[in-house]
């Protein structure tokens, strides 16, 4: 697969990099690389090196902006390259866009990417893969942004499927991309249902060509990972059968970087965190800006990002490196291994945040042990009956012709202000009332509780069968088209 291509030079300087515990451990490994760095300076012009620094990333994978479209088009790693002290040395910074994360380890198996991000799942298959070679070997280093619950992954079908599940899906074919995270959600989706892998047919395709075939009807449905199922239900087409939170299983995607790289070039590895770390609190601060950027750099309908990447979006963005996502990689090693992809795997070994431990400076260890969507943005909404605010239930609207959202405390507040605009919203976004998960709220089943608290007798759900579960667990609610539930909260 042939990678989209950015280079771009930065600044001349070069500083010492502080230790930590694992470049400690390499001393022996670093001197051997700086004599050799010596001889090609030597060959380069008196009192200048220039030192190539490719990065993998995915552009329509977007919650690895932090790492990948919005850090490259701020800027701020060839800043932070630029800042560094000492003297006689130039960057050459090259970003290469692809699909999916396994050509990506294919590139730095082949020791042309330094630094690449990637899904869980392929974050098993990159050190598996990458183990046996000294030169490829790879670290995790980062997060990019994770779904405590899974929600970053999705099995969509054709709108105008009758299926309500995956056990409707028996016999059919399916799209997704070998080895990654909507690969593995598919896995874990069919052993959850009792069904063999043997009772669908996995088609291996790239998330573009698999959105077309689903379109054209040559397959039965898809499972991809962030941005793909929200982009083919905005677009119309089709319609979310599985709500990866519906698993409850972590997913997530990391940074990692080839280890050798990381010993010749510490300095490096500490500017490309630092610049992380400063992109996570770029999009902290303006959610809505961060998607503008990313959806004009992409291509992507700015709706579709901000539904993964607003202030409470389903992406969680947060560098550090968390027990439950490295314990996940475990749990990812033993389906992959089940299901006919063998791999070599320690998380323990796998993962080293030493370096990021540093670019945070003080409270890492509170952060990484924290849970809390630090983007979440609860504000006062006047005119809705709730008046105790939370995460769980807080909704956004994007009114048409205005610049910003707005948000409100429940769902049904958020219809109530829809249905009496005059213009339909640009966008709506709404948590699904089982899993969390943040949808459509024009893509969204409904069901209207008649007994429950105003502000919460309209309930959004972003699949057929979570609206039925609720249904069939909570008698005496009436299912609801999104037209119908605007009608029922203009009467409400």
């Amino acid at each position: 697969m042939t990678a989209r291509t950015r280079t771009a030079p930065t600044g001349r300087t070069l500083r010492t990099a502080r230790p930590s515990p694992r470049r400690l451990r390499r001393a022996l490994g670093v001197a051997s690389v700086l004599t050799a760095a010596l001889l090609a300076t030597a060959c380069t012009a008196p009192g200048e090196e220039t030192v190539d620094v490719v990065i993998g990333y995915q552009s329509r994978t977007i919650n690895t902006v932090t790492a990948g479209t919005l850090l490259r088009e701020r800027g701020f790693f060839e800043k932070a390259l630029e800042e560094l002290d000492g003297g006689g040395v130039r960057y050459r910074v090259t970003w290469q866009d692809y699909d999916t994360g396994a050509p990506i380890t294919a590139q730095m198996l082949a020791e042309k990417v330094d630094l690449g991000s990637m899904g869980d799942f392929p974050l098993v298959v990159n050190a598996s893969t990458t183990r046996p070679h000294e030169r490829a070997r790879t670290e995790l280093i980062a997060v990019t942004a994770y779904s405590i619950d899974g929600g970053l992954n999705g099995i969509v079908v054709p709108a105008s499927s009758d299926a309500d599940g995956i056990e409707d899906l028996r016999g059919a074919s399916i799209s997704t991309s070998t080895g990654s995270a909507g690969d593995g959600l598919l896995s874990r989706v069919l052993r959850g249902a009792g069904l063999a892998e043997s009772d669908v047919t996995r088609v291996n395709q790239a998330p573009s060509v698999g959105a077309s075939a689903l379109t054209a009807g040559s397959v039965d449905a898809v499972s991809q990972f962030t941005s793909w199922p929200g982009l083919m239900v905005h677009d119309g087409g089709a319609r979310l059968l599985v709500d990866g939170a519906a698993t409850r299983a972590p997913t997530f995607h990391g940074v990692v970087v080839r280890s050798a790289f990381a010993e010749e070039r510490p300095e490096v590895v500490d500017a490309f965190l630092s610049s992380m770390i400063e992109a996570t609190a770029f999009l902290h601060a303006d959610p809505l800006r961060a998607s503008t950027i990313v959806a004009e750099e992409t291509g992507l309908p700015v709706e579709v990002v901000h539904l993964y990447n607003g202030a409470n979006g389903i992406a969680t963005f947060d560098p550090t490196l968390k027990q439950p996502l490295l314990d996940a990689l475990a749990e990812d090693a033993e389906y992959l291994d089940a299901s006919g992809v063998p791999v070599d795997f320690d998380a323990g070994s796998f993962a080293d945040d030493s370096a990021l431990r540093a670019a945070w400076g003080d409270g890492y260890d509170a952060a990484a042990e924290s849970l809390e969507n630090p983007a979440v943005q609860l504000v006062r909404d006047e005119d809705c009956p709730v008046t105790e605010w939370a995460a769980a239930t807080a909704s956004e609207a994007w009114p048409a012709g205005e610049e910003q959202t707005v948000f409100h405390a429940t769902p049904e507040c958020l219809l109530a202000a829809l249905a009496s605009s005059p213009l339909p919203p640009r966008a709506a976004y709404v948590p699904d009332h089982s899993t969390g998960t943040r949808w459509f709220a024009d893509r969204s089943e409904w069901v209207h509780v008649p007994g429950a608290e105003a502000g919460h007798r309209l309930l959004p759900f972003a699949t057929r069968s979570a609206a039925q579960g609720f249904l069939d667990a909570e008698p005496g609610g009436e299912s609801l088209t999104y037209g119908e539930a605007l009608d029922r909260a203009r009467a409400l």
